[in-house]
Formats: structure tokens, C-alpha cells, sequence
């Protein structure tokens, strides 16, 4: 076929997972697709156990939990790399960006990422296979399945989904508002002349909170993204607050512009093409990114594990 193939895959323990995942590589394998899967690390060594070796051998790897910790690295860092990398061919790839133990703050990002991927997508050869573990994961999060997916599968049946909507319309439905910061949170307000010390700022609390001097200068980085796109689009003011929570560092940028590209920060630019890398490279530096944004107003939340 051509186009995208984005079937939800509703499993319900190790042996369905199995039975639908390893015909699913084999497949591809023999017909001479570029294969990746991007899972859990459990399921990925039952996966690749139940391979061949040599089919095995031929598969490109990713836990999950790490390389998708947070979702907007995945369109840009995971899926689309490997796209790029097989230009020319159709892909096949699996990927289980939900599990249990998302958290509530991570699950409407999680959505977001799903329902873009067909927009992310649209005009690409590419079957992305998404497991779901419908027996750990809430009775919620497959209704979101069925919406952020056009088909569903079993190991040994396939249809279409009744309940699939436009992805930029379930992406919008997910945009929802952050918690305050909590009033020992370290502010700043920024603007063209305090620039400096908002990289200051944010660089003397994460080596405070622990971080490395290499994940300290990253956050520094994101932060500095956003407060410069702060100061030259919206010719406005942004607010900073920072402070630790849960064993994380967490930034938070306000400011009054919105973002109306709902890819925004998940499309890397063209190598030709001057700036629009800001919100890729917050993503991609970054533990977790959750945005929340509307006419007037748009905030950031940048979470470092500590």
C-alpha cells in the first residue's frame, strides 16, 4: 500500500503482543522494509528474543521509556529520523509511546503525539503499529486509542476505527491548562535586557538542584530558546519561574504569544531554512515538555530528572 498505515494494536498480554508484533517485523524484514521498534524495554526483549537473530540483527532498537520519556521528542527524534534516514523506502516501524504509569501530566502530551503522528505523516510511506496493553491501561486511554487511530487490530483481526477524528482537532482537544507554580518557585520577568540573567538564573539553580554541568547548560539552552522567541515575536514581556518538584527541575516560560501550528516543535526544519529549530531543540533537550497555549497566552513547562 501507500501512504501511512497507523493501526492501534489492542493486546491483552505478552503471548497477543507476540503473536501480532513478530509476524509484523518478519514481514517487513522479508519484503525489504527498514524495520524499527520503539517499545518498553520489557517488551522489547520479549521481542527480540522471540526473533530470529539474524532478523533481530536487522531491526533497529529503541527503549521506549527513554528515547520517548518525553512524547514531542518522538515525531522529530525518533520516527521522522528514521524516515530520513530510509528516504526512498516505505518503513515499517512499531512504537509504544503509552504504558502503564504514564502519569496524568504526561498522559495529554502522550495523545497529542499519537493523533500528530497522522499529520506528522500524511504523504509518507510508513505502517506505524502503536501497542496498547488493554489490560494494565485505563478503560480512557483505548477510547483515546480508537480517536488518535484510523485502524484498530487484534493478532487476529483488523478494522477500521469508528471513532477516529482529525488528528489537529483530538491534538487541540488535549491542550489543556498547567497548574500554577508553587509560590517558592524562583521568578524572573523576561525581556531584551535580562536576558543574561535569565540564563544566569536558570543555570545557578539546576547545578544547585544537582544536575550536571552538561544537563545544566542544556536546560540553559531551552530556556534561552524560548525567552529569546519570547523577546523577538511577541514584543512582549515573558515570566520564568524554576523550582524543584519530585526529583525534577522545572522550568516554566509564560508569555503572550500562541502557537497555532500544531507541529510546532515536531517538525525539524529544512538544513536551508533560517530558525524554526527553537522548539525541536526544546524537546529534544529536555526530560519532559509539556505546552499549553491559546489567542494571548502560551506556557511552557521544561521537566529535568534530576
Amino acid at each position: 500500500m501507500n501512504g501511512l498505515d497507523h493501526p492501534a494494536l489492542l493486546y491483552r498480554d505478552v503471548a497477543e503482543f507476540l503473536a501480532a508484533t513478530v509476524p509484523f517485523v518478519e514481514c517487513g524484514l522479508a519484503t525489504g522494509e527498514p524495520v524499527m521498534v520503539a517499545v518498553p524495554d520489557a517488551n522489547l526483549q520479549r521481542l527480540r528474543a522471540a526473533l530470529d537473530p539474524a532478523d533481530a540483527g536487522a531491526v533497529e532498537w529503541h527503549d521506549m521509556r527513554r528515547a520517548g520519556a518525553n512524547p514531542g521528542r518522538i515525531i522529530p527524534g525518533v520516527l521522522l529520523a528514521f524516515a530520513d534516514r530510509h528516504a526512498g523506502k516505505r518503513v515499517r516501524i512499531i512504537g509504544e509511546p503509552i504504558w502503564a504509569g504514564r502519569t496524568a501530566l504526561e498522559y495529554p502530551a502522550c495523545v497529542q503525539h499519537e493523533a500528530l503522528i497522522n499529520a506528522a505523516f500524511a504523504g509518507r510511506d510508513a505502517t506505524i503499529l502503536c501497542p496498547y496493553d488493554t489490560a494494565r491501561l485505563d478503560p480512557e486511554v483505548i477510547e483515546d486509542a480508537h480517536r488518535t487511530h484510523p485502524v484498530l487490530q487484534t493478532p487476529d483481526r483488523r478494522w477500521d476505527s469508528a471513532d477516529y477524528g482529525d488528528p489537529v482537532h483530538v491534538a487541540a482537544g488535549f491542550n489543556r491548562p498547567l497548574p500554577d507554580p508553587p509560590a517558592t518557585a524562583a521568578r524572573i520577568t523576561i525581556g531584551f535586557a535580562s536576558l543574561a540573567a535569565t540564563r544566569d538564573l536558570v543555570l545557578d539553580r539546576a547545578l544547585g538542584a544537582g544536575l550536571s554541568p552538561d544537563r545544566a547548560d542544556a536546560m540553559v539552552i531551552a530556556v534561552n530558546e524560548l525567552a529569546t522567541n519570547t523577546v523577538q515575536h511577541t514584543g512582549d514581556i515573558g515570566r520564568l519561574a524554576i523550582w524543584v518538584e519530585a526529583g525534577t527541575l522545572v522550568c516554566q516560560l509564560s508569555d503572550s504569544g500562541h502557537l497555532t501550528d500544531p507541529l510546532a516543535g515536531r517538525i525539524p526544519p529544512a538544513p536551508t531554512r533560517y530558525g524554526g529549530r527553537g522548539l525541536v531543540l526544546v524537546n529534544q533537550f529536555c526530560d519532559f515538555v509539556r505546552i499549553h497555549t491559546r489567542p494571548g497566552g502560551t506556557t511552557f513547562r521544561l521537566h529535568a530528572r534530576l
